[in-house]
């Protein structure tokens, strides 16, 4: 007469389905976070593809945010702080954000079409094919972007530093630094 052995278990599918159910939480639970867009402004917050529309986000560190496609229209950003966030793609049409800090950030392809930018620091960021059409970048500082493709048609640049960070756009710079 044999008797049941305890060891080795016998193959049991419903608790081989339960262990790959608990396996592929675990791995879901340690992977990289997905946006939230629900999420509070703070540093490295993940907005990827958040629509902020409109939202009043004056004086917030977004530093090292996550804001690739993210849209920011019509948003209030004065003197927020996006130093090395990633805004590639990123639409901050028509959004305010006169002394707001963009340095070192990757804004490649950004839409700031009307933007109002006075005295905005994009010191050493990428904007690359970045839209800044009809945007006012009055006394805005450029030291060291990388602008090539960007479109500054009716742009105010008056009183801007330019990317050589010693020259001085002229009174009147419109699309172009004078």
């Amino acid at each position: 007469m044999r008797h049941a052995s305890a060891w080795p278990p016998r193959f049991n599918p419903l608790l081989s389905a339960l262990a790959v159910l608990v396996t592929l939480a675990a791995g879901v639970a340690a992977g990289p976070a997905l946006a939230e867009c629900t999420d509070a402004a703070e540093p490295k917050v993940n907005w990827r593809r958040c629509s902020l529309q409109g939202q009043t986000l004056t004086g917030v560190d977004l530093s090292g945010a996550m804001l690739r496609d993210a849209t920011f229209q019509r948003a209030s950003l004065g003197q927020a702080k996006l130093t090395e966030a990633d805004g590639y793609r990123a639409k901050f049409i028509s959004a305010t954000a006169p002394g707001a800090v963009f340095d070192g950030a990757r804004l490649i392809e950004a839409d700031f079409t009307r933007a109002d930018l006075t005295g905005a620091s994009f010191r050493d960021a990428d904007l690359r094919n970045a839209k800044m059409v009809g945007a006012s970048l009055a006394r805005a500082d450029f030291t060291g972007a990388r602008i090539s493709g960007t479109d500054l048609r009716q742009a105010d640049l008056s009183g801007a530093r330019w990317t050589d960070g010693t020259h001085i756009c002229a009174e009147s710079s419109v699309g172009q630094c004078n």
